[in-house]
C-alpha cells in the first residue's frame, strides 16, 4: 500500500484513479462471445462453458429434484445465518415500498403514480473462489418485494458442474425457481437474447468481473436494462487518531480479499495512525485464506495523509466510493457532508462486512466512481414507476385554455384539436 503525504489537490485526479483495463480489446472479445451465443444458443453456452470453465455440462437448468437434494447439503448454523440476514434485508427493503398517492393539481384533474416490478428480471451471481449467495439475497428479496413475476438466476458451476449448495438454498428461500449453470459472458448473453433453455429478460441485475461487467454493457446497448455500471469492488475509508488500526486494517483487507483488482484507500489527517494501520495489515495480511488476492489488490492501493478534516472529506467526495467507512470522532456530522458514496459505514464498530451480509442495507453498489450519479440496488431498481392521470369534463374545460396556447405556439395544431374536439 503506497503512503502519500499532503499532496496537493491538483494531485488528487492522479491519486485516485482506479486500476486500468484496456476496454477496446476486452470489449472484442466479450461481443464475440456474444454474438455466438445469439445466434447458436444453448450450444453455444456449453461450448463457452466447457472452453472457460472447463466443465461438460448435460443441461443449463437444475431440476427441481437437484434444488432440493443439493439444499440438504447446507449445514444448519449457515440455514439460521442466512435466514437471519434475509429477515433484516426484507424488513429495510418492505420500508421502499411507497403508495399510491392521488394528487389534484387543480380541480377535476388528478394524477397520480404507481409502482410496477419488471416483468422478467435476471440475476447474475459469481461463484469461482468466492460463492456470493449473499448477493442473492441482496437481489433476491427486493425482487420479491417489487412483484418480479419471472426471476431467474445465473452462476458458473464448479468443475463436478455444479453450484455452491448455499448459492442454491439462498435462491430457493426467496423464491427463485429457475436455476442456471451458467457463468460468465456466456450467461449474460443467454439473459440478453434468450436461449432454448434461458428466457430472455429485460433488465439484469449482479457483480461479476472485468468481463461480465462488460457484457451487461453491451447487453444495454442491446436495449436490456442493467441495474449499475458496477466493476471490482472497493473501500474508501476515513480515519482520525481515535481510529483503531487493526480496525482499519481489517475493513481494508475484507475489500481486497475479493479480488487481485479490487482498490482500497486510506485518507487520515493523522500520520501515526496511518503507519500504525500499515504495521496491522502487514500482520493480518498473513494470517488470510486469499492473501495473495489481497497483496495484489493492496498494490493498486493508497494511504493519503491530509492537512484536515475539510480536506478529507472534499477528497473522499472527489473519490465516490462504492464503501465509505468513517472512522471518527465526529462521524454523524462528517456523513452530513459526505455527497458522493454508495453506502457509509459510521464510527468504529460498523464493519463494511456487516453491510455485506446482513445489517438490512443492500450491499450491490455503484463503484469506479459511478456513486456520484447512481445509487445502490434497492426496491426501486425492480420496479418502473407509471404515471396516470383523470380528468373530468369540467377539470378538461379548466385547463383547455392552456393546453390550447401551448400547443400552438409550438405548431401542433392536433394536440390543440384533441382538446377543443371534447368542449
Amino acid at each position: 500500500m503506497k503512503r502519500i503525504e499532503y499532496p496537493s489537490r491538483s494531485q488528487w485526479n492522479e491519486l485516485l484513479q482506479r486500476p486500468v483495463i484496456d476496454t477496446a480489446t476486452l470489449q472484442q472479445q466479450v461481443k464475440a462471445v456474444m454474438d455466438v451465443v445469439k445466434q447458436d444458443g444453448d450450444k453455444a453456452v456449453m461450448q463457452f462453458t466447457r472452453q472457460f470453465d472447463g466443465v461438460q455440462l448435460e443441461t443449463l437448468e437444475m431440476t427441481e429434484a437437484l434444488i432440493n437434494e443439493t439444499i440438504q447439503l447446507v449445514p444448519d448454523d449457515l440455514k439460521r445465518a442466512i435466514k437471519q440476514a434475509a429477515h433484516n434485508i426484507r424488513i429495510f427493503h418492505e420500508q421502499q415500498k411507497t403508495p399510491v398517492e392521488i394528487v389534484e393539481t387543480m380541480k377535476g384533474v388528478r394524477c397520480w403514480r404507481k409502482a410496477v416490478g419488471i416483468e422478467k428480471v435476471g440475476l447474475y451471481i459469481p461463484g469461482g473462489t468466492a460463492p456470493l449467495f449473499s448477493t442473492i439475497l441482496m437481489l433476491g428479496i427486493p425482487a420479491q418485494i417489487a412483484g418480479c413475476k419471472e426471476v431467474i438466476l445465473c452462476s458458473p458451476p464448479d468443475k463436478n458442474g455444479k453450484l455452491h449448495p448455499a448459492i442454491v438454498y439462498a435462491a430457493n428461500l426467496v423464491g427463485i425457481t429457475r436455476i442456471f449453470t451458467i457463468g460468465g459472458v456466456q450467461a449474460i448473453a443467454a439473459m440478453t437474447y434468450g436461449t432454448e433453455s434461458v428466457p430472455k429478460v429485460y433488465k439484469i441485475f449482479g457483480p461479476g468481473n472485468q468481463y461480465v461487467t462488460c457484457a451487461k454493457q453491451l447487453a444495454q446497448q442491446d436495449g436490456i436494462a442493467i441495474d449499475m455500471p458496477a466493476g471490482p469492488s472497493e473501500v474508501c475509508v476515513m480515519a482520525d487518531d481515535t481510529a483503531n488500526p487493526a480496525f482499519v486494517a481489517a475493513d481494508l483487507l475484507s475489500q481486497a480479499e475479493h479480488g487481485t483488482d479490487s482498490q482500497v484507500l486510506l485518507v487520515s489527517t493523522d500520520a501515526i495512525l496511518v503507519d500504525k494501520v500499515i504495521e496491522a495489515l502487514d500482520v493480518q495480511l498473513a494470517q488470510l485464506s486469499r492473501k495473495e488476492i489481497a497483496a495484489k489488490a493492496l498494490t493498486n492501493s493508497k494511504a493519503i495523509i491530509v492537512k484536515d478534516k475539510n480536506e478529507a472529506i472534499d477528497l473522499v467526495n472527489q473519490y465516490a466510493a462504492e464503501h465509505l467507512i468513517l472512522s471518527c470522532e465526529d462521524d454523524e456530522q462528517i456523513a452530513e457532508k459526505i455527497i458522493n458514496a454508495g453506502s457509509v459505514f459510521l464510527g468504529n464498530y460498523s464493519p463494511e462486512s456487516v453491510g455485506d451480509y446482513a445489517s438490512g442495507t443492500n450491499h450491490t453498489l455503484p463503484t469506479n466512481g459511478f456513486a456520484r450519479a447512481y445509487s445502490g440496488v434497492s426496491v426501486d431498481s425492480f420496479v418502473k414507476k407509471i404515471t396516470y392521470q383523470k380528468l373530468s369534463k369540467e377539470g378538461l374545460a379548466s385547463i383547455a385554455p392552456t393546453v390550447v396556447i401551448m400547443a400552438a405556439a409550438e405548431g401542433l395544431d392536433a394536440h390543440k384539436n384533441a382538446v377543443l374536439i371534447r368542449q
